[in-house]
């Protein structure tokens, strides 16, 4: 009599444990990538505080805050949230750097916003660039761009 045995040996169990391992390990970067990438996005509603008051001062006086008294905020390290550890405003560009409760891959980068703008009218909005990307035609760009984080960290809108 021969009885038939169900089940996996040894050498199977070990391939496919070998197989999620390895998916896993190519699914880990990714993954520590999108969460670095959503810190950008949670951290990037810090710069209205400083867009509506250099709008206005466009929209205004056609000149741009060099500082962040002129554009009527605290001083840089007094500016923050849980991800960002200073935000500047520089001849109209908003400097925001990373620290506080930010990843390592973070900590101590800046993502600038520019703000750019109709030169000849100043009715037109601002419309704001955020770190690496390009202006709209017909528009010039305001003020340095000091963004130093990697583009695989940046949201689609920032590269």
């Amino acid at each position: 009599m021969h009885s038939k045995q169900f089940g996996f040996t040894v050498i199977e169990m070990m391939v496919v444990v070998s197989i999620l391992a390895i998916l896993a390990l190519i699914a880990i970067p990714s993954q520590v990538e999108r969460i670095v990438r959503e810190e950008v996005k949670a951290a990037m509603p810090l710069a209205d505080a400083a867009k509506d008051p250099i709008a206005e001062a466009w929209k205004a006086t056609k000149t741009l805050p060099i500082n962040n008294a002129e554009a009527l905020l605290p001083v840089p390290d007094k500016v923050v949230s849980n991800f960002i550890s200073k935000l500047e405003v520089a001849d109209g560009a908003i400097h925001m750097t990373f620290g506080n409760k930010a990843r390592t891959q973070l900590s101590g980068k800046v993502l600038s916003f520019r703000p750019a703008v109709i030169e000849e009218s100043q009715a037109v909005p601002i419309t704001w660039v955020c770190g690496n990307a390009k202006a709209p035609n017909q528009m010039a760009v305001k003020g340095k761009n000091n963004t130093n984080i990697p583009d695989i960290y940046l949201p689609g809108i920032c590269r």
